[in-house]
């Protein structure tokens, strides 16, 4: 992505990120909870560490906590789906932390975390689309649905007044690129 963002974005940045930290740490912990690879849990028990490290960087960046929960949230269980789930959201991440580095460059371990993430979840993904037919079209029809989802929670996150003047352009932007990783991935219809 491209587009850069002025200074006085980079509160709602940060807060996005307060908030997108917090839901990634949670849905990493409900996917801990399902029969995975070895391989998998112990990426993921990282992740979370990862996230986790993020999260109390915001709170105290912001001087907020981020709102907790009663329950975890639901995530897919079969893993073809949940590796699209978690992709997803962690391609998302990335595309934010590319514009929060553009406006706040000490925060580049956390750019470098989110290529991580999106890169495990790429490898992933292309084992799971090349061992057969029904994982990779579990996986293909799961990336469908979660498409169906990204405008409403993209609204959401470009939702602050600071990106009023930017949100068209942010919101094209952040969707040409996620299409691009899919399409690269070959989770397009």
């Amino acid at each position: 992505m491209k587009l850069l963002l002025p200074q006085s974005c980079e509160r709602a940045l940060l807060e996005r990120f307060l908030r997108a930290e917090a839901m990634a740490m949670w849905a990493v912990q409900a996917a801990q909870k399902q029969a995975l690879p070895t391989s998998v849990m112990n990426f993921l028990q990282r992740h979370e560490q990862d996230e986790q490290r993020h999260l109390q960087q915001f709170e105290e960046m912001l001087g907020a906590r981020s709102l907790g929960r009663e329950r975890l949230p639901r995530v897919p269980e079969q893993w073809c789906a949940l590796a699209v789930h978690l992709y997803g959201y962690e391609a998302l991440g990335l595309e934010f932390a590319t514009l929060l580095v553009a406006v706040r460059p000490d925060l580049a371990e956390i750019l470098k975390d989110e290529e991580a993430h999106v890169g495990f979840f790429e490898r992933q993904l292309r084992s799971l689309l090349s061992s057969g037919e029904g994982p990779a079209r579990c996986a293909r029809n799961s990336a469908q649905a979660w498409w169906n989802r990204l405008p409403r929670t993209l609204d959401r996150y470009l939702g602050d007044p600071s990106f009023a003047s930017f949100r068209d352009q942010l919101r094209d932007a952040i969707l040409t690129s996620l299409e691009q990783r899919f399409s690269a991935l070959g989770l397009s219809s």
